[in-house]
């Protein structure tokens, strides 16, 4: 009977040293990922004048938060970015061929 208990308990306590390390490195490979889109969204919105203003803060605190191993906050700081790149990009596209009202328009008397 105790010999049940004691190779459980060293199971148990293998299997707990053991997820940390293989948690992290995925953690960090979801991290990057996340990065990489973000930063690919950002070029994309930039590229048509779409690129909103918090895009590059939540991209540095992404990157603070991997350095000091939150990868769970990385994440969704680099996920917010993403979406702020993506959501940039579409407004500017979807405002292009809008003109401005005639009352902005210089020399339009009205």
């Amino acid at each position: 009977m105790r010999t049940h208990h004691f190779s459980a308990g060293i199971l148990v306590a293998a299997l707990a040293a053991g997820l940390p390390t293989g948690s992290w490195a995925d953690d960090q490979a979801d991290f990057e990922q996340a990065m990489t889109a973000a930063r690919e969204a950002r070029k994309k919105a930039a590229t048509v004048g779409g690129e909103w203003r918090d895009i590059g803060k939540f991209l540095k605190q992404a990157e603070q938060a991997a350095a000091k191993g939150d990868f769970a906050t990385a994440n969704q700081l680099a996920e917010k970015a993403r979406r702020q790149g993506e959501l940039g990009y579409e407004q500017a596209m979807s405002q292009k061929d809008v003109g401005l009202p005639a009352y902005m328009i210089a020399g339009s008397g009205k």
